[in-house]
């Protein structure tokens, strides 16, 4: 028996760091304006989250992704190893409808948060390219709060949004500082999933060698 205990204080100590990634996209009727480029998107940064597994094998890395509208909420993963995860299929991003922002947030940082143990980190990504219109159940002030909280507990949140959005001020009124802004055009897609995939890499690094980020710096690309 006490070999045993031993064993397993040490497989205690050397238990895989968990990295839950929370990707949140939008799928209302405007993004049909990005949609190829918005599906590639997607599909790269779940091969990043691969790559990240691979690159660092003591982090255990997991999957949550959700693409909203006002009709629907499409779990495509939910809590999935990352190795266990596959690019999506072309017909799983279909954008139409409305702008559920608070609800999908809400609903999506709740998932994790039933789901995640003390001392795992969680890098959330919010995707879109309209404002809040149609939510039922969520509050911006029920989604700052929870927001809020979690930042204290290693939660990191992103927001990204194109320019016909004002990003900087709707990621404060979220309590978010990590934001970008991109061109919702195909080339300016394809340079913010480009830099992202960039920054998710940097914030893996920084969980490998367990030195948080700074805040408001996930974005920045600056040279050290």
């Amino acid at each position: 028996m006490k070999k045993n205990d031993v064993k397993n204080k040490k497989q205690t100590k050397t238990q895989a760091k968990r990295v839950h990634n929370l990707i949140i996209v939008d799928e209302s009727g405007s993004m049909s304006v990005i949609r190829k480029q918005a599906f590639a998107g997607m599909n790269e940064t779940l091969q990043t989250v691969r790559q990240m597994q691979s690159k660092f094998p003591d982090q255990e890395q997991r999957v949550t992704l959700i693409t909203f509208d006002s009709d629907h909420t499409k779990i495509h993963y939910d809590n999935t190893p990352a190795t266990q995860t596959k690019d999506l299929a072309w017909n799983a991003y279909n954008p139409s409808a409305a702008t559920p922002l608070y609800d999908a947030i809400g609903k999506g940082i709740s998932m994790v948060n039933a789901q995640i143990e003390d001392g795992d980190n969680v890098l959330v990504t919010i995707i879109t390219d309209g404002e809040e219109n149609s939510s039922e159940e969520w509050t911006l002030k029920m989604v700052r709060t929870m927001i809020e909280k979690l930042k204290k507990q290693h939660w990191t949140f992103t927001l990204i949004g194109t320019d016909a959005l004002d990003v900087e001020s709707m990621a404060h009124s979220f309590a978010i500082e990590e934001h970008m802004e991109f061109q919702q055009t195909e080339a300016g897609t394809r340079a913010m999933f480009a830099r992202e995939r960039r920054s998710r890499e940097r914030y893996n690094c920084c969980v490998a060698e367990a030195a948080p980020m700074p805040t408001g710096s996930f974005f920045s690309e600056e040279e050290n």
